[in-house]
């Protein structure tokens, strides 16, 4: 398995040479009256072309604006359209399509199949019923993914049908741009949210496609950047990302997917442009539905690294105080006990945020280290806090006291996902991602105990294991890159060849990383 992933990195060099789960339902009533649906706000968010059975355009209308958002994944408010155009024509068959498929979120490895059957029934009580309600063969097309995505089985089998069944519509659609989008979207998600190169190279290739016919294709456009969003293969997406934000500046997520690109290729001045004004167009749209402003989440972690990156130390901080400011105290209930992305919470977020803040600036704010968490029994927040904690101590028994702790949640996170059948791609991955994180703890006890041996060893341990993982997209995954680590300590050491040879490695799979890029300037002044 290792030996074919180093292999992708070859695969993908000859590529780049050839070429939240939604709320609850509104609770407007139904009447079907195309003039009394309440008015929602006018968004530019690009242009389709998806025409329907439907005869009422008051219904075709809400499906097309619900259809924008759904290809932009604001989820929520796609969710919202698609009950409008159900209430102007409550036989709509695609608008009940649509509002089921807002329940799969395929790269972020989420579904609510029961929901999405909620949906399917009001439609019909079983398969046939509701393929009798198609009006034609490609509706009925469409109904019959649907009962693929949502059926019998485990969500990988489902993963892996869908894909099988959005292929062979694409084949019999060969013309149809919402056909081969949604097929390109499925090769990605029957990864689960984990990169697998010849997949996402495919993919790539059918959504460049439907870019070049359509520029103002917001599904297009998205589904390049997320096919491509890794340092090889980032300029492929590069025209798609500028014209992402200029087709579709009202959501925030298309604002946001830009910075894929821009922080792929180092580009950090524009990913803290792209962040900024995603998040204030998430915060807006928020707004409209009585929630408050934040300042943690995706956009604003992103947002914090291009500060970062950008040497803006104290802007970065302000944001992270506003982040820790908005903490509730009972933090704690806030995050699911197995849930390993920390973007999806306020507590998991904002200890993202202060852990990528401390390691960028090396440590150096004693103030903001000091900072307490109620972290709860939530996996995450307490790995994340242990790691950077062993990283800073300045103490052996301090480093050797976090690295037992961490190794018993470890331990434990990894018996709780087995005993849960939850060893999905991505939190394999995720368990990838902790034997690095331990062989860099590793090395800073034996650094502190003074053997120089062993840490340099365990170093280029956690930089090999690192450097064999599929490449996830945006901020470092592994919070301190295992490359610079080894760089760091190589550099301390005064071996500035191989220092120099670990930032190059860095720089390879971190473009323009900042501190990789200072490192290489100290071993080249010596």
């Amino acid at each position: 398995m290792r030996r074919w992933l180093r292999s992708l990195k070859y695969i993908s060099l000859f590529c780049l040479l050839a070429g939240a789960i939604p709320g609850a339902p509104s609770s407007a009533q139904a009447h079907g009256d195309d003039h009394e649906l309440a008015p929602t706000p006018t968004r530019v968010l690009g242009k389709i072309d998806f025409p329907t059975s439907t005869d009422s355009k008051a219904a075709q209308d809400a499906f097309i604006r619900g259809m924008l958002l759904l290809h932009l994944f604001e989820y929520d408010f796609a969710k919202t359209h698609f009950e409008q155009a159900q209430r102007a024509d409550p036989s709509f068959v695609m608008a009940y399509w649509g509002e089921a498929m807002v329940y799969n979120h395929p790269l972020w490895d989420q579904q609510n199949r029961e929901a999405a059957r909620e949906v399917l029934a009001r439609l019909g009580d079983s398969a046939e019923t509701r393929a009798a309600r198609a009006k034609n063969e490609k509706e009925r097309d469409f109904l019959a993914s649907l009962e693929v995505l949502y059926g019998e089985g485990a969500k990988a089998q489902r993963d892996t049908a869908y894909l099988r069944a959005m292929a062979q519509m694409a084949a019999r659609y060969p013309q149809d741009h919402e056909v081969q989008l949604f097929y390109a979207l499925a090769l990605m998600g029957e990864g689960a949210g984990v990169r697998d190169i010849p997949a996402y190279m495919e993919s790539a290739a059918i959504s460049q496609a439907v870019f070049y016919a359509n520029r103002e294709h917001p599904g297009a456009a998205h589904y390049l950047i997320h096919a491509v969003d890794d340092p090889i293969h980032a300029p492929l997406g590069l025209e798609a990302a500028r014209a992402l934000a200029i087709m579709a500046p009202d959501a925030g997520h298309s604002l946001h997917m830009t910075s894929h690109i821009f922080t792929a290729l180092g580009m950090w001045s524009d990913v803290v442009s792209a962040n900024t004004d995603a998040s204030r167009v998430a915060n807006a749209m928020a707004s409209e539905r009585g929630r408050q402003a934040r300042s943690w989440g995706h956009y604003n972690f992103w947002l914090l690294y291009g500060l970062l990156q950008e040497g803006k130390a104290t802007e970065a901080r302000r944001l992270l105080e506003a982040a820790y400011g908005e903490l509730p105290e009972a933090s704690r209930a806030d995050m699911d006990v197995l849930e390993l992305d920390a973007d999806r919470s306020q507590l998991g977020s904002t200890v993202q945020m202060w852990a990528r803040y401390l390691i960028e600036i090396g440590g150096r704010d004693p103030k903001v280290a000091a900072w307490e968490f109620d972290l709860g029994e939530a996996y995450d927040p307490q790995l994340l806090y242990h790691y950077v904690k062993a990283l800073t101590a300045q103490e052996l028994p301090d480093v050797g006291q976090h690295l037992a702790t961490f190794l018993d949640l470890q331990a434990s996170l990894e018996a709780a996902l087995t005993a849960q059948n939850r060893r999905t791609p991505w939190n394999l991955l995720y368990l990838d991602r902790l034997e690095v994180m331990v062989l860099q703890m590793r090395a800073m006890l034996a650094r502190l105990d003074g053997d120089k041996e062993t840490m340099l060893a365990h170093a280029r341990a956690a930089s090999e294991r690192e450097g064999e993982m599929p490449y996830s997209y945006g901020p470092p995954f592994v919070d301190y890159p295992a490359a610079q680590f080894l760089g760091d300590l190589l550099l301390a050491e005064q071996q500035h060849a191989a220092a120099a040879l670990a930032y190059r490695e860095q720089l390879v799979r971190s473009r323009n990383r900042a501190q990789a890029v200072r490192g290489l300037a100290v071993t080249e002044q010596r």
